[in-house]
């Protein structure tokens, strides 16, 4: 591989890596990461002792009998069960994940977005007053300027007296 085609393939891998989606998708993946164990937590520390409260403090013991006989736990299991209790616990994990996500850094990204893209506009609605007022105050000299020609029984006035 020749010393032209390896730096092409560098700058391309660095082009790769800089697109916005790439570093938005690492920073998304690390992030929650860090939040799965968050969320873990509180589901492990205040929703099964919620949940114990009514029956066991561990989901994954509420299972249904699909076919009987259901005796033992385990690999020493007999029947068929349906674990509806894991699949509660996941997804209670997962609505507190997204509620976390959203109330923590959507929902205040889309205001401080919003608040920027209010102050854009407000800044683009006052250069444009400005600039209507800069057009209006030149047809005001122009209209003078006219006027006084006409007083002037129409002639132009010499160099330098405008």
């Amino acid at each position: 591989m020749s010393d032209q085609e390896k730096t092409s393939l560098w700058q391309g891998f660095k082009a790769f890596l800089m697109r916005g989606n790439v570093v938005d998708l690492a920073v998304a993946v690390v992030i929650g990461a860090a939040f799965t164990n968050i969320v873990n937590s509180v589901v492990e520390g205040i929703i099964n002792p919620l949940v114990g409260a009514f029956g066991t403090q561990n989901l994954d013991s509420y299972t249904s009998c699909l076919k009987g006989p259901c005796e033992g736990t385990g690999d020493a299991a007999t029947g068929v069960r349906i674990l509806w209790g894991s699949v509660l616990g996941a997804t209670l994990q997962f609505v507190i994940t997204a509620a976390v996500v959203y109330f923590l850094m959507v929902l205040p990204m889309a205001k401080y977005l919003a608040r920027l893209e209010a102050r854009r506009k407000a800044k683009e609605g006052a250069h444009e007053v400005v600039q209507v007022t800069e057009l209006e105050v030149l047809k005001d000299i122009r209209d003078a300027l006219l006027a006084q020609r006409a007083q002037n029984g129409g002639t132009t006035p010499p160099p330098g007296q405008m």
